[in-house]
């Protein structure tokens, strides 16, 4: 549902890291809201008109940045960068709403959450960076887990799983993206860029599947526009005040809500093995989050 931002910190007051592990929390309550929505909403509505309504109302916010700088907002040096990240984003947001309106959230939720397996994969491979043996054990029991919630999925569930993994991929593209964009760019050229290239590139094939919301459809597209934006300013102010290593953990409190949510609202009872499956993944991607912040924190430090 979104990208995850990470900024290494040095030694923060205890106090910082629980007022960031509050705003993560705040941030893991409105995008399990957000996944909720999206359930509802995807039972009668296309998710590429979904997808397209959720980025329209995402960039409807940005609209004060974009008139406080004018147009020299969207000036760049890497147009290549963005358009790959438009790309990425289009294919993540979109698998990413398909899945949650055909799986059980519990499932949909555990593989969105496969981001950092496919970044240590596109770190090795685009970035050129150095992957150790233990992050690289981490990733290989990660897809272990994602096989165990996989093994007794009906058949006509694979389409939606396939979507969502490689949904995941496509937002840990987008993710290493970000990493090279925010070298060279402004972080208002880079939202403003990423909010009118998904809309673009979301709007033809939400013409062509467009079914009318109604009232209620709209005060939930509405809300989601509004709660993506919230989580999304709430995840980077968590990461402003506290330490990735703390902060991080947190996040996965997504994936306990959102499963509640299924269960309570749509009688969603997962299965013996897609618990066991969602522990394997939290285990090891929560592994690989706070290497990787630990190694940040050396690196700055010796910097």
């Amino acid at each position: 549902m979104t990208e995850p931002v990470t900024t290494p910190k040095a030694d923060l007051p205890q106090a910082d890291n629980l007022r960031g592990a509050m705003w993560m929390f705040g941030s893991s309550m409105c995008f399990a809201t957000c996944a909720l929505m999206v359930k509802v909403l995807g039972s009668h509505l296309p998710t590429l008109e979904i997808a397209f309504l959720r980025c329209l109302l995402g960039l409807s916010i940005l609209v004060p940045i974009i008139l406080r700088h004018g147009w020299r907002v969207y000036r760049t040096t890497r147009v290549d960068l963005h358009l790959i990240r438009v790309v990425c984003s289009t294919f993540g947001v979109s698998l990413g709403f398909y899945a949650f309106a055909h799986l059980h959230l519990a499932t949909a939720i555990s593989l969105g959450f496969t981001r950092p397996l496919f970044m240590i994969i596109l770190a090795r491979t685009l970035l050129g960076e150095q992957v150790h043996w233990r992050r690289g054990l981490a990733t290989v029991i990660g897809f272990i887990g994602v096989l165990v919630v996989l093994g007794p999925s009906d058949v006509s569930d694979m389409p939606a799983a396939i979507g969502a993994l490689i949904g995941a991929a496509c937002i840990a593209g987008a993710m290493a993206v970000v990493r090279r964009q925010s070298a060279t760019e402004g972080a208002a050229t880079i939202m403003v860029w990423y909010a009118t290239g998904v809309c673009v590139t979301t709007a033809l094939p939400a013409y062509f599947v467009w079914q009318t919301p109604n009232v209620s459809d709209w005060s939930l597209l509405i809300s989601l526009g509004v709660m993506s934006s919230i989580g999304q300013y709430l995840m980077i102010h968590a990461f402003t005040v506290g330490e990735a290593t703390v902060v991080n953990p947190v996040d996965y409190s997504q994936i306990i809500v959102t499963s509640l949510a299924g269960y309570f609202f749509f009688a969603e009872v997962p299965t013996v093995w897609t618990l066991v499956g969602v522990a394997i993944i939290i285990a090891s991607t929560l592994y690989i989050v706070l290497r990787e912040a630990a190694l940040q924190k050396i690196r700055s430090l010796s910097a």
